[in-house]
């Protein structure tokens, strides 16, 4: 996990904005994790990813897409589906996902 934010692209692209509070039990969730950030790298398309988790279990993941296709490879590779049904059998009380087309980004990063 990164302490910089992922930078700003060129619109379009899509952002995947995965919302989460964990259960008690995540048995094998930081291997499983480990697994689908090396098997996204792998998407021609994908653009990077930021994450934040606060002490009381909020989870908030934003995946970056260039394209519709490459968000949609993500979505049905079979181990992150595998990963999902898990994810709602074992280590998720709850989730929202939530897809967006972004159509403006710019960033800052302070030079001192």
């Amino acid at each position: 996990m990164s302490d910089h934010p992922v930078e700003a692209f060129e619109p379009p692209y899509y952002v995947a904005v995965f919302t989460t509070v964990r259960t008690e039990n995540q048995s094998d969730y930081r291997e499983t994790n480990a697994r689908m950030e090396e098997l996204v790298r792998d998407i021609p398309g994908y653009l990077g990813m930021d994450h934040a988790q606060n002490p009381g279990g909020l989870g908030i993941t934003v995946g970056y897409f260039r394209d519709a296709e490459a968000l949609a490879q993500w979505r049905s590779n079979a181990e992150h589906r595998a990963a999902q049904a898990r994810g709602r059998a074992d280590w998720y009380r709850s989730y929202t996902l939530h897809i967006a087309k972004v159509e403006r980004s710019h960033g800052f990063t302070r030079t001192d």
